[in-house]
């Protein structure tokens, strides 16, 4: 279990959200996936099925009413353990997307309370969490989202087949992407792949790549000592023109520009608290 808080909105931020819940406790928060935007508050919650690169920023938070959420990551093993001791359904194999907002139910509020409270009470936290986060695998199973994550937990579904190219893109990022190959990893025609990834992850497996690269780009040069252009060798770019190029159409500003105002923003950034001693959860 992760929590985040900050005490001012923020700027979009392109991140990789994993096979994820995550629901706000107080504040609002605008995540674009592609060009789909999820907006959501006090109530809602997001959940991702696959790795997915989305843009974040939060919209509404103040010293007074700060920004809180909470982050569970969906363990897909358990879910697949769930789905054995439950009674059998048809899994549709229809496109669907990687990403979705609903509203939380009573009975999913109420699990994750139990889970945060346990952080009051640190000695419970080996015995109780596995058991809370169970049931809240349970219950986002028997929920309108469901379908999505039985498809995944199943491993026997066109979104399985999409998270399988998405892992091989993300381990290759840096190659030239071949859709033939790709595709042969998922098991799918081209045709079927590029459709598929589409519906999944609002972009096609070139514009995923491009968004991994950029990403990992922008990470290293926060992190080391090394000029754009070594960056943009590094991450499979050819060209320092193209590289900057597309840097700036992601990121609204040239490397050097941008990595700079993020070292000026450091310490306004949002604040995050990883609640690591939930274990499993």
């Amino acid at each position: 279990m992760m929590l985040y808080r900050t005490d001012a909105p923020t700027a979009a931020m392109p991140a990789i959200f994993e096979p994820m819940l995550c629901f706000i406790v107080q504040g609002r928060k605008r995540t674009m996936l592609g060009d789909r935007c999820f907006e959501y508050g006090a109530g809602d919650y997001l959940i991702a099925s696959v790795d997915l690169t989305i843009s974040g920023e939060v919209i509404e938070a103040s010293p007074e009413q700060p920004y809180l959420a909470c982050a569970l990551r969906l363990d897909t093993t358990k879910l697949a353990e769930l789905l054995l001791a439950m009674p059998e359904q048809p899994v549709s194999n229809r496109p669907c997307s990687g990403m979705a907002m609903c509203q939380l139910s009573p009975q999913l509020l109420d699990a994750l309370t139990r889970l945060l409270r346990l952080l009051e009470r640190p000695q419970d936290i080996a015995i109780l969490a596995p058991l809370i986060e169970r049931e809240i695998l349970y219950l986002l199973l028997r929920s309108e989202q469901g379908e999505a994550l039985r498809q995944i937990a199943l491993g026997e579904s066109h979104l399985t087949q999409v998270s399988k190219a998405i892992t091989w893109i993300r381990g290759h990022y840096t190659d030239p992407l071949r859709i033939d190959a790709v595709a042969k990893v998922a098991n799918m025609s081209p045709s079927s792949l590029h459709r598929h990834f589409k519906s999944v992850t609002a972009m096609s497996p070139l514009q995923y790549q491009k968004q991994i690269r950029l990403q990992e780009a922008r990470r290293l040069l926060l992190t080391q000592q090394a000029d754009a252009a070594s960056v943009g060798f590094t991450v499979g770019y050819q060209s320092p023109s193209q590289f900057s190029r597309e840097y700036s159409r992601m990121f609204g500003a040239p490397p050097r520009k941008d990595i700079a105002s993020i070292r000026r923003s450091v310490p306004a950034a949002a604040g995050v608290a990883n609640a690591g001693s939930l274990g499993a959860a």
